[in-house]
């Protein structure tokens, strides 16, 4: 029932997937949450229906993660941009790095620049990299370079100057030159004051090219919410503000899978454990990332093949989710995804679809109770679905039966997720062993418990409304605000506390500023770290910025790498400052343990080659502390849970579901 006017506003936090949006809110002390299907032409129009279906009046905060930018810069739907650099440095968008992406593959085709070569505009003028102007561009040929830009008719403009980072005064003076255009302009040195020109124009570019398609779906978002303020999750793992999402958009290309990792913290360390690997996987795509101890960020991703160096959650992933399209290639091998069926048409299960994917071999297999999806609220056609995937493998030739070609669905999109995995942990010098699996997403908790087995994962944990965790991820982060500025400075040994001070200073007076200027109530937190290397290496590690700064890089170079010089220079290279204010309280914790009641019953499911038979329970009928034994299906309204045989489950006093999965040989 819609909730009545209330004089403190309701905080609703809001997940827009591709098959799914997520709404989840507490109302008197108790978590709720709602899943509408999305509707990929305008996103805004689901997230209305789900504000408009929890209340009806009273004003609303809405925490929103958002794949507008994300959708944007895969697809290739931004806008017509014009990039702006030094003269002679036009092409470096294009030129990169030495780096191959397929080391003996003599006849891939690289990725296009976001900017065609007639968008790109070089100035004359010069900053060394000290921060001394050799020469400022003339105003004659600003005047040029403005015409010019006017006649191509872009949507918005990149600039990024040679080592702005030391001196902005060129940049700022050229961007003054180009205000006349009234275009949304992307300045390098107040998006990423850091050196590495190509990552940097990167960056910059893909901010541009996304600005003017987020502004106007914000500005929809904002048409059809009528009542309260917006703020929006950025991929650091915090929240910003509406205005500065829509002018620095490239801070938001993982906004709904950062939501995911901090909502895994959270409901983890509930259940006591703090090294996790979090594991989302829904209706289009799978995101991984470990976290030992807090969620931590990176500088050196990259996005759709572009590098993007602002901060954001280490996540990686890959085009793998419930929604994935089966297909056999050419040579008849079987391949899913990256493909997907999404919200529209939907797997085949869903009504309208007419081509296999991961849901409906779930639901084959007997995985997913065709009676028991979103809590029973939408039956699945199990019938349609084994008719359909019967003619689709007529047509393609296959001879498999359809258990099996859904068993063969299902181990190579679990391949892709356990390579995601391996990714984030093992090729980073993590053990594996040592982790625990958090399972979420709306598809998660089925594939979860196979692929912990086959990386030696101990357990897995499936947390309360697991199919709507990245939205109380969102709920229950904080604002963040990261601010760096690039130093270059050799150690010799010794930190030089004085500088370091000076230039901490600096980055908190400017935080202090945003913050007082966009009204936010709270305390601010201040964190500063320091990105280190030994001198001659091209690449840094971030470590806290205290009086052991360089203990720990050292520490963190041999972990990582197999080696330290402790008597090698080290060079300061970056300081970083992250500035939050902690969310308001959200109590997660109250959590009444279930009551066992003798409502489960036996079904068949196809597993390892042959039928099992499995009990299906729901989840509130699960005792808190009670062992069953694999194999189980557990349903709940946003997920469904798989038990192998062989595993264990039960419901802990936090009441997430832990499986334990050391049992399976």
């Amino acid at each position: 029932m819609p909730r009545s006017a209330n004089s403190v506003p309701l905080r609703i936090a809001i997940d827009t997937g591709g098959t799914f949006t997520d709404c989840v809110w507490i109302e008197r002390g108790v978590l709720k949450m709602l899943k509408v299907f999305s509707t990929p032409a305008d996103p805004s129009l689901a997230i209305a229906e789900a504000v408009s279906r929890v209340t009806s009046q009273g004003e609303v905060l809405l925490l929103h993660g958002t794949t507008v930018g994300t959708n944007g810069l895969l697809q290739r739907k931004g806008a017509r941009i014009a990039f702006v650099t030094t003269a002679g440095f036009e092409d470096s968008i294009q030129i990169g790095r030495q780096a191959r992406p397929k080391l003996y593959d003599l006849c891939f085709d690289a990725i296009e620049p976001l900017v065609p070569p007639e968008l790109r505009f070089g100035v004359h003028e010069r900053t060394d990299k000290a921060g001394k102007k050799v020469y400022a561009p003339s105003d004659d040929e600003l005047w040029e370079l403005t015409k010019k830009i006017a006649s191509q008719s872009p949507e918005a403009i990149a600039l990024s100057l040679l080592f702005c980072y030391a001196n902005p005064a060129n940049e700022e003076q050229v961007a003054a030159a180009l205000s006349g255009l009234a275009l949304p302009i992307s300045i390098s040195h107040q998006i990423l004051p850091e050196f590495r020109e190509y990552e940097r124009a990167s960056t910059v570019v893909v901010n541009a090219y996304l600005q003017p398609v987020v502004q106007k779906y914000f500005e929809n978002l904002r048409k059809n919410m009528s009542r309260g303020r917006i703020f929006v999750m950025q991929s650091n793992g915090g929240l910003t503000s509406l205005e500065n999402a829509a002018s620095e958009p490239v801070r938001t290309v993982l906004s709904g899978p950062a939501g995911g990792v901090v909502g895994a913290a959270a409901m983890a360390a509930q259940s006591g454990f703090t090294r996790i690997i979090a594991f989302d996987m829904g209706g289009t795509s799978t995101d991984v990332c470990l976290v030992d101890g807090l969620p931590r960020t990176t500088n050196e991703a990259e996005v759709a093949g572009f590098p993007v160096h602002i901060p954001m959650l280490n996540i990686h992933t890959v085009g793998a989710g419930g929604g994935s399209l089966a297909r056999f290639d050419l040579a008849g091998g079987l391949r899913v995804g990256p493909e997907s069926a999404g919200a529209d048409p939907g797997p085949i299960c869903y009504g309208r679809g007419s081509q296999p994917t991961v849901t409906d071999c779930n639901l084959l297999l007997g995985r997913l109770p065709a009676d028991r999806f979103l809590g029973g609220d939408f039956t699945l056609d199990l019938e349609r679905t084994r008719r359909v995937t019967a003619e689709w493998l007529k047509h393609s030739g296959s001879r498999l039966r359809l258990e099996q070609f859904a068993e063969g669905v299902i181990r190579v999109v679990n391949a892709t997720m356990e390579k995601a995995i391996r990714l984030v942990s093992i090729e980073k010098g993590y053990d594996t062993r040592d982790y625990t699996l958090i399972a979420f997403g709306g598809a998660g908790a089925l594939h979860a418990c196979e692929l912990a087995a086959e990386l030696g994962i101990p357990r897995v944990i499936v947390p309360r409304m697991p199919g709507g965790l990245s939205a109380l991820g969102i709920l229950v982060s904080d604002v963040v605000k990261d601010y760096s500025r690039t130093l270059l400075f050799t150690a010799n040994g010794k930190l030089p506390k004085d500088l370091l001070k000076r230039e901490v200073a600096k980055l908190e007076r400017r935080a202090h500023q945003e913050f007082t200027f966009e009204k936010w109530p709270g305390r601010i937190r201040m964190r500063s770290s320091l990105d280190l290397r030994y001198k001659g290496q091209g690449f840094e590690l971030n470590v806290e910025n205290d009086y052991r700064a360089l203990e720990r890089f050292h520490s963190e170079h041999q972990r990582r790498y197999g080696y330290m010089q402790r008597d090698g220079e080290v060079e300061i290279v970056t300081i970083r400052l992250r500035a939050s204010i902690p969310a308001v309280n959200q109590n997660l914790s109250d959590f009444v343990p279930y009551k066992e009641k003798p409502d489960s019953e036996l079904r068949n499911v196809y597993y390892a080659g042959r039928i099992r038979r499995a009990k299906v329970i729901k989840r509130e009928f699960l005792a808190a502390r009670k062992w069953n034994k694999g194999a189980a299906i557990v349903t709940e309204y946003s997920a469904t849970t798989f038990v192998p045989p062989g595993m264990r489950v039960q419901i802990d006093e936090a009441g997430s579901i832990v499986i334990e999965t050391k049992t399976v040989l």
